[in-house]
């Protein structure tokens, strides 16, 4: 899982030069904006699941935060690409599992101190 991490980040800079270049003129500036949010989470996500892999203890952490940079990211990406802005209803559960993957990596770190 820790190389997923490593191809998540790698993935983000490639995700990052494609809307900074090939999308900068097909996208409105609001949906340029929201690819960018898209891949500021996703390169949040590969670094909570390389920090993940690393620690002892659950993997749980690790996968919530997978589940939410595939919610999250992927449904602006898809928004950004496709038009169809009813997957924006999708994207706050991406974060909300974002956000109990790094609560999770958290208590991890406490059981281990």
């Amino acid at each position: 899982m820790r190389a997923f991490g490593f191809l998540l980040a790698a993935l983000g800079i490639a995700l990052g030069a494609f809307g900074a270049h090939a999308l900068k003129g097909s996208l409105s500036p609001e949906l340029l904006n929201t690819w960018e949010t898209a891949v500021r989470y996703q390169m949040y996500a590969a670094f909570g699941i390389q920090l993940g892999c690393l620690q002892k203890g659950s993997h749980r952490p690790v996968w919530f935060l997978a589940l939410g940079w595939l919610l999250f990211s992927g449904s602006l990406y898809l928004l950004c690409l496709t038009g169809l802005r009813w997957l924006g209803a999708i994207t706050p559960l991406g974060g909300l599992a974002m956000i109990a993957g790094w609560l999770l990596l958290g208590r991890e770190a406490l059981k281990h101190e």
